[in-house]
């Protein structure tokens, strides 16, 4: 595999180099981003540069990434809340904390390790020993996914959610009452251009945005916070955490879209994947699944509402 390049540009004015590309670049970690500006890999404006460089604002940098040594996965005896199994899919309740899939910083300890685990006999799927990803979940987000154990299954379930026939719930607990108690949030989400690492809501029609549209209903309102229902109609990244927080409802507890320190006891950002409904691949056969709150979302509406 070659290397690759990655250019982009940086609007941090005032920051060092090695502060403003953590921010900025998603999925390399501080220690990797210094290693590389060591070895040279970085150009801030055509020449190598410093970690301790001052940025102006502006500046073009170029990082050329190392080849990527691909890596086996292995098979992980890790527990899984299997709400549903047949000879087509497994149907999993995720905890929050969980990575879907082995990436930089996880190569271990993912939902893919587990599912390997869990089945021995598990088809090749598009040509590699890996079970199929149907959609994804936030590390940080727990609730309902689904994994395809076939090609055939895969394509089915992903027609699904190309064609959005696929209905999926979420409950999210937000900041303040929300006004009005429901509605569609139609905004495009692409690449906030600021920092990297994550989305916003971009209407510049010249940018990498794409439509994103979430649909939400009240469902309890506390004196200082909302429980919502969400529909997603499309699957951006962060997708509900972006629109909420675009919104002025930003998610309680998360730290990244919303307020730096939360406002209630909790570790995550306030989201769950509660209820699935689509169609089996093996007969077409509409199914229908819900995941109750886990304990530690149950435990701050207990707080709230008392």
């Amino acid at each position: 595999m070659a290397e690759e390049i990655l250019e982009l540009t940086l609007d941090l004015a005032g920051e060092r180099l090695d502060r403003a590309l953590v921010q900025s670049v998603e999925d390399l970690s501080r220690t990797q981003i210094q290693r590389f500006i060591k070895e040279g890999r970085v150009q801030v404006n055509g020449r190598s540069a410093k970690a301790n460089l001052r940025l102006e604002g502006g500046e073009q940098v170029q990082i050329t990434l190392p080849e990527v040594e691909e890596t086996e996965l292995i098979p992980e005896d890790i527990p899984l809340d299997i709400r549903y199994e047949d000879q087509d899919l497994l149907l999993i309740n995720k905890p929050a904390g969980m990575v879907v899939h082995p990436a930089v910083g996880h190569p271990s300890g993912t939902l893919v390790n587990a599912v390997l685990w869990h089945c021995k006999d598990l088809a090749g799927i598009s040509g590699e020993k890996r079970p199929g990803i149907v959609h994804r979940l936030d590390m940080d987000t727990s609730g309902l996914i689904l994994v395809a154990k076939n090609d055939r299954a895969l394509q089915y379930l992903q027609a699904q959610f190309k064609d959005r026939t696929i209905h999926k719930e979420y409950l999210a607990l937000v900041e303040g009452q929300v006004q009005p108690p429901s509605a569609m949030i139609d905004a495009p989400i692409g690449r906030d251009p600021r920092q990297r690492k994550k989305m916003a809501v971009i209407r510049n029609r010249s940018s990498k945005s794409r439509p994103a549209q979430t649909e939400y209903e009240t469902h309890t309102t506390f004196d200082d916070f909302t429980l919502l229902t969400c529909f997603l109609h499309t699957g951006r990244t962060h997708q509900i955490r972006v629109h909420l927080a675009y919104l002025g409802h930003p998610i309680v507890a998360d730290t990244v879209y919303g307020r730096r320190k939360p406002t209630l006891p909790l570790k995550r950002q306030f989201l769950h994947a509660s209820r699935l409904i689509f169609k089996r691949p093996s007969d077409d056969q509409p199914l229908q699944f819900e995941a109750e709150l886990p304990s530690d979302l149950q435990c701050i509406i207990d707080q709230i509402s008392s």
